[in-house]
């Protein structure tokens, strides 16, 4: 049984709260994203900047920087993740001020897990260009809220880093991905970028679904296309 994984990977959570902090990303890493954590304005501003992210999700209300400002000058940088504040329930005011900050979306404390999952699951799919959970490229079939994958309909079993992998070359179905791309959205910063652990799951891949759907495109990368002439 797979994890449930959106459509992107990569997260960055940045609240002072370090219980509500932990309990966040343990749910978003237990639904299969990689997440990186801050717990002040200035680190979550750093890692803004410097970490490609696929989402992120930023308190209002943080030390050393609070998270409109943070925000603001993300946007001043042209930095355009999709970012979801949290807000206090009663505080209209932040809400409004986040959004013209250029935030995607909110979330009022307290509030459930689940809904701060969907509300992810949602922002990327947007932000990808995507409506539904599910994906279709050629014969392949990809939930992303079930996290399963189906070829003419039959399940095919994946390691979650398998899963990934596959989910992110879906998303950017057509385009070439390079290796450094793939490890820098789908491993934390911690992982050895030196490795060649993309080359052994795209092997694995191969193994597993239509070999033809993944291309190697010579000094430049990968792309999922059903395009026969793609090299």
């Amino acid at each position: 049984m797979f994890n449930e994984l959106g459509e992107s990977v990569r997260l960055l959570v940045v609240e002072d709260d370090k219980d509500l902090n932990r309990q966040i990303t343990t749910a978003l890493e237990e639904a299969g994203y990689v997440v990186d954590t801050a717990h002040d304005g200035e680190d979550g501003h750093f890692l803004g900047e410097t970490e490609p992210y696929d989402a992120v999700i930023l308190d209002i209300g943080l030390p050393t920087m609070d998270g409109i400002s943070v925000l603001e000058n993300w946007r001043r940088a042209n930095l355009k993740m999709p970012v979801i504040i949290l807000t206090a329930r009663d505080r209209w005011s932040d809400k409004v001020a986040g959004m013209d900050a250029g935030a995607d979306d909110y979330v009022s404390k307290p509030f459930h897990m689940e809904e701060v999952l969907a509300r992810v699951r949602a922002l990327l799919r947007r932000s990808t260009g995507h409506a539904t959970n599910e994906i279709e490229v050629g014969n392949l079939r990809l939930d992303t809220k079930a996290a399963k994958v189906t070829v003419d309909g039959t399940l095919i079993k994946l390691t979650s880093h398998e899963f990934r992998l596959l989910a992110y070359l879906v998303h950017h179905k057509d385009k070439v991905i390079s290796r450094t791309e793939l490890v820098e959205h789908l491993y934390d910063q911690d992982f050895d970028r030196d490795s060649n652990t993309i080359e052994v799951f795209v092997g694995r891949l191969r193994k597993k679904i239509p070999s033809d759907l993944i291309k190697t495109v010579r000094g430049l990368g990968y792309c999922l296309s059903t395009n026969e002439n793609e090299v």
